[in-house]
């Protein structure tokens, strides 16, 4: 028997009007890409500012190593929302402040998985 590996999601960000002719080809969920985290926030934290403007179905936050041109090492996330409309407002709801930093904060959307965390 073949071992499968496991899905992995990509994000996709792209100007709004696009997206809408994606949707229409695929099944999509809708998010935010966080870039400039602190590295000591976590995706509890992170789902707990977000859960404000709707319901997480999906978070991850990946840590960038610390190299020798910058003085600190920085982290990313990603957030999915159950509904297009949730992460628009959440988008539009900026600048976002998390863990006392402002955060760049872009819309994405990702094709629909089985499994939300792979």
């Amino acid at each position: 028997m073949e071992k499968m590996e496991p899905q992995r999601r990509v994000y996709i960000s792209l100007p709004k009007k696009y997206m809408a002719a994606l949707a229409k080809k695929c099944k999509l969920d809708h998010g935010l890409f966080i870039k400039d985290l602190i590295t000591n926030i976590n995706e509890g934290y992170l789902q707990a500012y977000f859960r404000q403007w709707g319901s997480i179905t999906a978070c991850t936050i990946k840590k960038t190593p610390q190299d020798s041109d910058s003085k600190s090492a920085s982290a990313f996330g990603f957030v999915m929302f159950s509904s297009e409309e949730e992460a628009d407002t959440a988008d539009w709801a900026g600048p976002h402040y998390i863990g006392g930093m402002e955060v760049e904060v872009k819309r994405v959307v990702s094709l629909k998985m089985d499994d939300p965390e792979g």
